[in-house]
């Protein structure tokens, strides 16, 4: 996609409040993605990417920025916690599979790309296959009507939905289980392994004319999508394109050298290639990793950026620090981003026709209330304003659904926000003068 680093800035405006400087760096890093791509291939081979360290406090957008970024521009994206991964040697998932699921992730992607672009045959097919399917089950109701007429009537009423919920008996393909190998570990899918010595299998089920449609849809479009072609294409994206995220850096960072921390440098010494470039073997094919964007997070409020490995901090020439939210930022997060969170508790409340509105003061008094628990507790960021909405609208929320049409409209101010938030605003004055 041929965005400039201000239009990804402004795309990212619309979900993540403040945090300009982390939002420049990804937009500055997608940018020279591209500029790399219209370079020779001489060139391109030389270019790796700059990857990223953000620094900062849980729930302030570091995962939701490298997130939105990859939806943008539908490039294949994984979050790995670093803690998850053991030195090799140990019991535990490698570091190498982080990579793996980069390319399962890339792999769906293009296929749901391909299974897009066939639809429309996949769905004629499937569309016969019912028609002969409920014109063996309606054959009473034909009588006197050519065959082609009926099932012409037939194909008309599948469309329209009229068959959605009448449960037929239908022949589907059996999906082999996948196979655990070890606790946490990989697993593995006897089907995809055997490949053709093991035909496969059908099974008769009883399902909604709709399941079945989606089914026959999905099979159908098995046999007009070439598997290798998405496997190469899944290959080349994953190379070039994928984005992974490694959350909770900071928690295998630290310079002691006893006890656990000999594995926490291990790990970072097993991170390190797969960052600076290797080969990773996955079942669709040899990965390069050379040119993988990376991007690692962490608090640091023990450790700090300093106390990784010099080789692995050389891999991040990149370093942004994420700040605090403040109550100008959590009110612009509960009106002036996309899907807001004031947005949707009103169309929740909507289903059982409550009107629910808020009041400028009663937004102020939210953000006043989650910046300062912030302050006076643990600081979670914007995973505050997810605590405070769920005290504030309990009330309503379990006296909502009582079956009547009638709309409720209800307004929440500064008054409402004050007496059914006193609770955790008494706590919070308490711990103010505690040591």
């Amino acid at each position: 996609m041929n965005l400039s680093p201000k239009q990804i800035v402004n795309e990212l405006n619309k979900h993540i409040i403040g945090q300009e400087e982390a939002k420049k760096a990804v937009a500055i890093a997608l940018r020279n993605r591209y500029r790399r791509a219209c370079l020779s291939q001489e060139l391109r081979d030389e270019i790796t990417p700059k990857n990223i360290i953000m620094k900062g406090p849980t729930g302030v957008g570091k995962t939701e920025i490298a997130r939105r970024l990859a939806k943008l521009v539908k490039a294949p994206f994984v979050k790995v916690e670093a803690t998850k991964y053991t030195e090799v040697g140990y019991v535990g998932k490698d570091v190498e599979g982080m990579v793996r699921d980069l390319v399962e992730c890339s792999y769906r992607l293009v296929k749901d790309e391909k299974a897009e672009e066939v639809r429309v045959k996949a769905t004629d097919a499937a569309e016969k296959k019912m028609v002969r399917i409920l014109a063996e089950l309606k054959k009473n109701d034909r009588g006197e009507t050519a065959r082609e007429v009926f099932e012409e009537n037939l194909l008309n009423s599948l469309r329209k939905g009229v068959f959605d919920s009448t449960v037929i008996e239908a022949d589907v393909r059996e999906e082999l289980k996948s196979m655990e190998l070890m606790p946490g570990g990989a697993a593995i899918n006897l089907g995809s392994i055997f490949g053709e010595m093991l035909p496969p299998k059908r099974k008769k089920r009883k399902l909604t004319v709709k399941e079945a449609m989606d089914l026959y849809i999905a099979e159908e479009s098995e046999k007009l999508i070439d598997d290798d072609a998405v496997k190469d294409e899944a290959l080349r994206r994953a190379e070039n394109d994928g984005i992974i995220f490694i959350d909770e850096i900071d928690k295998i960072a630290g310079k002691e050298s006893s006890g656990v921390d000999v594995s926490r440098e291990g790990v970072q010494r097993d991170i390190l290639p797969i960052v600076e470039g290797t080969t990773v073997m996955t079942k669709y094919g040899a990965v390069k990793t050379d040119y993988i964007l990376f991007i690692a997070a962490g608090a640091f409020h023990v450790s700090r950026i300093e106390d990784l490995i010099p080789e692995l901090q050389g891999r991040f020439p990149v370093s942004v620090e994420l700040k605090s939210l403040t109550k100008e930022d959590f009110m612009q997060i509960l009106t002036n981003t996309e899907h807001s969170l004031t947005q949707q508790y009103a169309v929740l409340l909507a289903v059982d026709h409550i009107d629910l509105k808020f009041t400028p003061d009663a937004i102020e008094a939210i953000a006043e209330i989650s910046e300062e628990i912030n302050l006076t507790s643990e600081d979670i960021g914007a995973r505050r304003l997810h605590t405070v909405m769920e005290y504030l609208l309990e009330d309503i929320s379990y006296n909502a659904g009582g079956g009547d049409d009638v709309t409720v409209p209800v307004e929440i101010d500064r008054a409402y926000v004050e007496e059914h938030l006193k609770n955790m605003t008494s706590d919070r004055n308490l711990k103010k003068y505690v040591l």
